[in-house]
């Protein structure tokens, strides 16, 4: 069973394309939705989810998402898969980890809105976050984009479950959310299984194909 994770500004249909190649390779696969609220909230949203599901179960998780498959203590996660995703060690926050490099010209300014929340620029969606997709699919990504809050990225990390489990990290080569050079600490910092390709922050709507074969490939050798 994989379990699929979106990260902020996202939702469960940015993992449609990816989860249909998943099933079609015969492996369970389902999509949770995150309140974004606070990163304690969405580990629980997470918890919630993996207590109905029937185990083993590999976690993925796509930007902020990584911090989030990596704060669940269920017994249930045999490895997590990283799209993208960020990586806080013990005692460091999300924000810690996004800023770690510095980002480039195409890189969105973020600040909380008057309510709090953070939002994604539109034109980001064309820009930054998933500039390979077409622009009816940005359309629809920004029309279905869902903020985050500060409470998300500002809290520091406990011990992450990649210290006891293995991990697979899919790096953008292409990312102007999160630098690649900060992706590849990341990853190498938690011994991953790396594979790199020249995609944007948001494969699994630009590039499938290759979101699925990592997820298939950490899947199958769990099992092993």
């Amino acid at each position: 069973m994989a379990v699929l994770v979106h990260g902020a500004w996202a939702d469960e249909s940015s993992w449609s394309k990816a989860l249909k190649l998943i099933q079609s390779n015969g492996i369970k696969a389902v999509t949770i939705k995150l309140p974004l609220s606070s990163l304690g909230d969405d580990t629980a949203a997470l918890d919630k989810v993996l207590e109905q599901v029937a185990g083993p179960v590999v976690l993925v998780g796509h930007a902020y998402a990584g911090a989030v498959i990596a704060s669940t203590q269920s017994t249930k996660v045999q490895a997590l898969v990283y799209i993208a995703a960020l990586a806080p060690d013990e005692g460091e926050t999300v924000a810690d980890v996004f800023y770690r490099y510095e980002h480039d010209d195409k890189a969105p300014k973020l600040a909380p809105d008057s309510d709090g929340w953070i939002w994604l620029p539109v034109e980001a969606f064309g820009t930054a976050f998933a500039q390979h997709a077409t622009p009816q699919e940005q359309q629809a990504l920004a029309k279905a984009q869902r903020p985050i809050s500060p409470a998300c990225i500002t809290v520091p990390v406990g011990q992450p479950l990649w210290k006891r489990i293995p991990a697979w990290y899919l790096i953008a080569e292409q990312d102007h959310m999160i630098p690649e050079r900060t992706q590849r600490f990341m990853a190498e910092r938690m011994r991953a299984h790396i594979s790199a390709h020249p995609v944007d922050h948001l494969p699994s709507v630009t590039a499938p194909e290759l979101v699925a074969a990592v997820i298939v490939d950490a899947v199958k050798q769990s099992k092993n």
